[in-house]
């Protein structure tokens, strides 16, 4: 809410809502670039013609990963790796499209499975928080709204420690996303797939979605810190 109460019917704006205000209008932005971006450099496609399926298959095999199934899944821009079940997942306008944007999201996902299977230190880290980042997104708010209707500032501060759980998630993420980038920038480099002006519309394509996470995890600081602006303000009162 962007309003807090005092005693009696008055009520005043909430100063720091702007903090949330400004969360959601980077991430906004960066959400916007990425589209755009995509969408710019999925009409150009590849010289040598190789569909986003193909190049994952090559990358993955070149590792000497084959114990990794290649889907093709609905939507755009819903591209994953699974490392639970071993699928990379490419998307309707990633899977069979030879456009650049294609080849360089299938590479970055793929760069998440190289990273897996070498024993890539932060994406362990990441999948072993997970359940418990989880459980805390989950019962962060509802005992964050319970400690402010019963006054309990002990069942706000876990709330709030809970809530904080996110942030370390996504800080944990940037690397591995940025990681997986580079790693798929050199592999289409070296590899030949995509020609040198090729690759720098990939790496315009990967850089903005890393921008993405960057946004969110901006944003999620700036909420967590209207929570402990919040929360002192009440501890004061």
């Amino acid at each position: 809410m962007g309003f807090y109460g005092f005693p009696g019917m008055f009520y005043r704006m909430d100063p720091t809502y702007s903090l949330v205000v400004i969360g959601a209008v980077i991430c906004m932005i960066a959400s916007a670039n990425v589209s755009r971006s995509f969408s710019k450099y999925s009409r150009y496609g590849c010289k040598r013609g190789t569909t986003g399926a193909q190049a994952a298959e090559k990358i993955l095999h070149d590792a000497g990963i084959y114990d990794v199934q290649i889907r093709h899944i609905s939507g755009d821009l819903t591209d994953n790796y699974n490392p639970g079940n071993k699928t990379l997942n490419l998307s309707d306008s990633v899977y069979g499209s030879s456009s650049i944007a294609a080849v360089g999201v299938a590479a970055h996902e793929c760069g998440h499975a190289i990273q897996h299977n070498v024993g890539y230190i932060p994406i362990k880290i990441r999948s072993a928080i997970v359940p418990v980042v989880n459980l805390g997104s989950k019962l962060s708010w509802p005992i964050i709204i319970l400690g402010v209707i019963l006054g309990s500032f002990n069942m706000l501060n876990i709330g709030i420690l809970l809530f904080a759980l996110t942030l370390v998630f996504q800080i944990v993420t940037l690397p591995v996303e940025f990681n997986a980038s580079s790693r798929a920038l050199k592999i289409l480099d070296k590899s030949g797939m995509l020609y040198k002006d090729e690759v720098r519309g990939a790496r315009k394509v990967l850089t903005a979605a890393a921008m993405t996470y960057i946004t969110a995890t901006v944003s999620t600081l700036l909420q967590l810190l209207r929570l402990i602006l919040l929360f002192g303000r009440r501890d004061d009162d």
